[in-house]
């Protein structure tokens, strides 16, 4: 009679906790995304009316200022809201994506890889989510087998003791129970759509799948993402990756990595590639010649910016599409510490944010427009921007 009654309540327990996750996920799910991301989650009906309603934010987002993002976790949640955005303007179909993250202020003591590792993982968990609608379905599932397990080993651990000589008969039964909860019930491999990173060699590859915890109940990023590298042998299994990521590329990989490109953009069923802190132009392996030229028409030039965040000793330049490039200073006497001081629809060169500040701080004046010296200062820098 215990027993029944402890399961009477804590299947109680169970049903209340589910109407809770259901209505608000992101308190369950570490890696899931917040505030729109959960709203892919809803029926066909439902998506049919968020089409219409993303359509009218998408619209009303063109020529806006970006705002700047509140945390690590906010930047990550806005990029891959972008991407998503920016991916079915495109078709859902080999849309070509680049994310730029970068708030060391020129400081080089870790690699553009090392310090951008727990945005990526954040940017990767947010667009699963938020692009394979089965995940988030999968991940209910765990997390109610995970409390409906919890609830049982409660009840069970509460039951009186077998008498002495006599055989537990609830120990094996407690024992599954426990690796159930280990496991954060966890149903099995996961057999559906797949995301791929690429990091520029093996040796960060590996040393992020020990890392990032992949394949463990407490992994960093969903199940459906798996690793690889750009050179040595491509032993992974691709046929199912719809979503493809290049971390940190570098020049010296760009032959290799336009190889995987095409071959999983002929595949018919790539979603989006995504470029994030591409550092594929390099002067000492491409030059300032054809190649570099090539490169960037090839490659480069076809990149759509979903998200940009650079932190600058005296504020920020950011944008997250459809919005615009938005250049912010530090204020103290603003709400947030900021105020914008310029919005682009294109991305300004280095000099061109300094001249920003200094303009909008007294420092110089508005550029003259037109003249033989304005056209050698904008080719030199577009020869800096290779």
């Amino acid at each position: 009679m215990m027993i029944c009654r402890c399961m009477s309540i804590t299947t109680s327990c169970i049903l209340l906790i589910l109407l809770i996750g259901i209505s608000n996920t992101r308190a369950f799910l570490p890696n899931a995304p917040s505030k729109a991301f959960g709203n892919h989650i809803h029926a066909s009906e439902t998506n049919s009316a968020l089409s219409s309603t993303r359509q009218d934010s998408i619209t009303l987002g063109f020529g806006q200022p970006t705002e700047l993002p509140d945390s690590l976790d906010d930047a990550a949640e806005q990029a891959a809201l972008a991407a998503t955005e920016l991916c079915a303007f495109c078709g859902n179909s080999n849309a070509r994506i680049r994310v730029d993250f970068d708030t060391s202020v020129g400081d080089e003591t870790f690699t553009p890889l090392k310090s951008s590792t727990e945005f990526m993982q954040k940017f990767t968990s947010g667009l699963c989510y938020s692009l394979i609608p089965e995940l988030m379905a999968k991940r209910q599932q765990e997390m109610m087998a995970a409390a409906q397990a919890r609830a049982e080993l409660a009840a069970l651990m509460q039951a009186p003791p077998p008498e002495e000589g006599e055989v537990d008969e609830n120990a094996e039964r407690m024992e599954e129970l426990r690796e159930v909860v280990m496991a954060g019930g966890s149903s099995g491999e996961w057999k559906g759509e797949k995301v791929r990173i690429y990091f520029p060699d093996e040796g960060n590859a590996a040393l992020a799948n020990r890392d990032w915890r992949v394949g463990r109940s407490d992994s960093l990023v969903p199940p459906c993402v798996e690793f690889a590298s750009l050179g040595g042998r491509q032993m992974a299994d691709t046929s199912q990756d719809s979503i493809i990521l290049f971390f940190c590329p570098k020049a010296s990989e760009s032959d290799f990595l336009e190889d995987v490109l095409q071959k999983a953009e002929n595949s018919g069923k790539l979603k989006m590639s995504v470029f994030v802190n591409a550092q594929l132009v390099d002067m000492g392996v491409t030059g300032f010649g054809v190649r570099g030229r090539m490169l960037r028409e090839r490659l480069l030039d076809g990149l759509q910016s979903a998200y940009y965040l650079r932190t600058l000793s005296w504020g920020a330049l950011t944008r997250s599409w459809p919005r615009d490039f938005t250049v912010w200073q530090e204020d103290e006497a603003e709400e947030g510490g900021y105020r914008m001081i310029k919005n682009l629809d294109y991305l300004p060169s280095n000099p061109e944010v300094e001249d920003i500040y200094d303009i909008s701080n007294g420092a110089m004046g508005e550029p003259r427009s037109g003249g033989f010296l304005d056209d050698l200062g904008e080719f030199v820098q577009g020869m800096m921007r290779l």
